[in-house]
């Protein structure tokens, strides 16, 4: 039988009169008067295919439908998502001028900005800024050494002063890594520069943000400790892999590119084998300081670490913390002012 005529057939005679699935596909197929004993493979595949259509043909449509639906609520979603971080922009940006002859409100304003706008954003929009002033800039043809050392400086600058955890540490590469890929698609002809300036800048800001961190182990007041005690088993464990969480970055936003851009970010992953190696060893030193550091004290705070974390001390300790965060977040924006207006003067 033609497929066709098979297709028809079966369209004609399922029925939504009987109450099961059961008896409306064994109806369809008694009625079509087929040989079921001698149907070839493709006869099978029609009328699977055709009844499948015809029993989910509403729910198909009502799926389609809620689809487009959610499609138009996440545009709708996203751009009042955006209308909204513009607006936070305007009014902090109106706030910091009337504020620009007060030195300490204008930090504490900063801290509160922090709070308030996506960092995230900031830091994207950093690192498309950065890019595209070094291609700018260019003369010689080569922008590798120049982004290499601001990437690393962004990068370094959006690790250092917050938590190493793994969350964090991949959320600031994932954005750097794919705001430099968006660049790199629209400027194919020097995306191989792009990609590796980036890389080895991540890599570089973060070695440079754990180096810190091992040094101020060393000089860490015992109140910091105590507030770090909270995340030592995680931090520890972060540390030694370190290398992991780097490659796992670029496979997965490689995984999300163009076939062109992915293979340059897998070859010069493999490329970097000796710089992540170089990452781990000083993840792994760090580690173990952090283990003789915390050795003595980690007994002693699982009894003094509610009172330790209450004491004024450790509060000065965490408010420091905060307004040292807030210092960085201000050299970012600044580098980011600059860069735009490097653009601007273009």
């Amino acid at each position: 039988m033609q497929t066709k005529e098979l297709r028809e057939k079966l369209q004609k005679f399922y029925s939504r009169r009987y109450k099961t699935i059961q008896k409306r596909v064994a109806h369809a197929l008694e009625s079509a008067q087929l040989d079921i004993k001698h149907l070839s493979l493709e006869e099978v595949r029609t009328v699977a295919d055709t009844l499948i259509e015809k029993e989910t043909q509403d729910l198909s449509k009502e799926l389609e439908e809620l689809i487009a639906q959610k499609d138009a609520l996440e545009r709708k979603i996203e751009k009042k998502s955006d209308e909204l971080q513009e607006i936070k922009y305007e009014i902090f940006n109106a706030i910091e001028e009337e504020f620009k002859d007060a030195e300490q409100t204008l930090i504490a304003l900063h801290q509160v900005k922090l709070q308030s706008i996506d960092l995230y954003n900031i830091l994207s929009e950093m690192v498309e800024s950065a890019i595209i002033a070094a291609l700018e800039k260019d003369t010689d043809g080569n922008i590798i050494e120049p982004t290499r050392e601001v990437i690393k400086e962004i990068t370094y600058e959006a690790i250092k002063e917050g938590p190493l955890n793994t969350v964090r540490v991949r959320k600031i590469l994932s954005t750097i890594l794919a705001t430099a890929i968006e660049v790199a698609e629209a400027t194919p002809n020097r995306a191989d520069q792009i990609l590796h300036a980036t890389l080895k800048g991540m890599r570089g800001g973060l070695f440079a943000a754990i180096e810190r961190f091992k040094k101020r182990l060393a000089f860490m007041p015992v109140e910091a400790k105590h507030i770090l005690i909270e995340d030592y088993d995680t931090i520890i464990e972060d540390l030694n892999q370190t290398d992991t969480l780097f490659s796992q970055v670029i496979i997965t936003q490689a995984t999300e590119s163009s076939s062109t851009l992915r293979k340059i970010l897998l070859d010069i992953n493999k490329e970097m084998k000796y710089d992540l190696d170089e990452l781990v060893h000083l993840s792994k030193e760090t580690a173990e300081v952090m283990r003789e550091k915390f050795s003595s004290l980690a007994k002693l705070a699982v009894k003094k670490a509610d009172s330790a974390l209450q004491s004024p001390k450790a509060k000065e300790a965490k408010r420091m913390g905060i307004q040292a965060f807030s210092v960085a977040k201000e050299a970012l924006e600044n580098a980011l002012k600059s860069a735009k207006d490097a653009i601007d003067k273009k």
